[in-house]
């Protein structure tokens, strides 16, 4: 027989999405004549409001074999959750079709499959049958799930008063534990502590290891390496890359760069903010002012972005964050941390960061942007892996060859001989 477990031909959704022209303000007379309007302009077929389809997923196609990790990673809105929703089989795809062999647990988003008015020792049992199980072997995994999930205190207790990170952990021991033959995740892990998500993934490999599948969407690019052997990049609704996890993110992360040491901010699609302050333009240059991505171990790194606001803002914080090819947060350099503050944006503004003996090993290192006010709960702009760099040896430290798995960082402290 073969051992492809999830099968997925030329699939397709599609969703129709309203448009409707909002007034700045409307009173009482003209919410009835715009009720009346739009009644017999539904009587007539004679109706302006506009209806436009969105494509979620776009004829994609793959294979995923009994035992694999698989990753599915790509932007927000790339369709990574509709992806899991009809392989869960809570939604129908439009045309395509997929074939699945064996049971599948999914833990889509906080609170899947639970009855908010049961007790978590209810929900259980509910889950255990919804998978196919008989009380006999629930009763099995029972103390299993409960340890897993540390929740005895609360077991007799209605899950609606649970908090996130406590219906989290007991959705997801329930999911893992009752041995569905495919294990579907989605980023709700983030919702647990750090301690949990460590624990989950040791879950979900020990879950591969005994034959099982696992499908596990998440943006953490260290914790998809961590746990994935293969991984699937989706980019607008399509597939653009199954390949080993390392390729693939490698993948996703440069299509998301340019080339040279420059990006224009201002055409960057996938962004997060209120937009009072927008990121216009960001550039990596070397001591000479030579725009370049190659540097050595010891260079100056500097990093020039340029920001724009429509009208005065005051008291801007500012931060740049560091990630490796892996993922790995390096840093969140803030600026008041360096001593400098923002005090105020109107119009078009340009900055400058320095890394000064630059000391990362060899690799591909990425920048992110965020500005927002100075309580930073409210974010103005914020651009994720906008902008690579790369050390591409040590320079005048060192000519040894520098192997990336040797480390992250290349420290020259002080060697001396002391008396015994």
């Amino acid at each position: 027989m073969s051992d492809v477990v999830i099968r997925v031909e030329n699939l397709s959704k599609k969703y129709i999405i309203g448009h409707q022209k909002q007034e700045r303000y409307t009173a009482l007379r003209d919410v009835i004549s715009n009720g009346t309007k739009s009644f017999w302009q539904g009587l007539t077929g004679n109706n302006k409001h506009s209806r436009e389809e969105f494509w979620a997923l776009k004829d994609i196609s793959f294979e995923i074999k009994q035992g694999e990790r698989v990753g599915i990673i790509g932007r927000n809105g790339a369709g990574k959750s509709t992806l899991l929703k009809i392989l869960s089989r809570i939604t129908e795809p439009t045309s395509g079709k997929i074939s699945i062999k064996g049971k599948v647990a999914s833990l889509l988003e906080v609170g899947t499959g639970f009855h908010p008015e049961l007790t978590g020792r209810e929900n259980i049992y509910l889950n255990g049958a919804i998978l196919g199980m008989d009380k006999v072997d629930i009763k099995k995994k029972f103390d299993e799930i409960v340890a897993f999930a540390e929740v005895e205190k609360f077991l007799d207790t209605p899950v609606k008063r649970y908090s996130s990170g406590m219906y989290v952990r007991l959705a997801f021991a329930v999911a893992a534990h009752l041995e569905p033959e495919i294990l579907i995740v989605d980023e709700v892990l983030a919702v647990g502590d750090a301690q949990f998500q460590k624990k989950c993934l040791g879950k979900m490999k020990d879950v591969s290891g005994e034959g099982r599948t696992v499908l596990f969407v998440s943006h953490n690019m260290a914790a998809i390496t961590q746990l994935c052997n293969q991984a699937i990049l989706l980019v607008k609704g399509e597939v653009k890359c199954v390949d080993k996890t390392e390729k693939t993110i490698s993948q996703y992360i440069n299509s998301n760069t340019a080339s040279k040491g420059f990006v224009d901010l201002e055409k960057y699609g996938t962004r997060k903010g209120n937009k009072k302050v927008l990121f216009k333009w960001i550039r990596t240059i070397n001591i000479d002012g030579e725009q370049t991505q190659d540097f050595s171990i010891g260079e100056n790194v500097y990093i020039d972005f340029c920001m724009e606001s429509s009208t005065l803002v005051r008291s801007i914080k500012l931060s740049l964050e560091l990630r490796t090819s892996e993922g790995i947060k390096l840093c969140n350099a803030i600026d008041i941390d360096s001593g400098f503050q923002v005090e105020k944006v109107d119009g078009v503004q340009s900055y400058r960061i320095c890394f000064k003996d630059i000391r990362l090993y060899p690799d591909t290192y990425y920048v992110s942007l965020w500005a927002s006010g100075s309580d930073s709960v409210d974010a103005y702009d914020y651009v994720e892996d906008c902008l690579s760099f790369q050390i591409i040896d040590g320079g005048k430290l060192t000519m040894r060859y520098l192997p990336r798995s040797a480390g992250l960082f290349f420290f020259t402290p002080e060697w001396c001989s002391i008396q015994s």
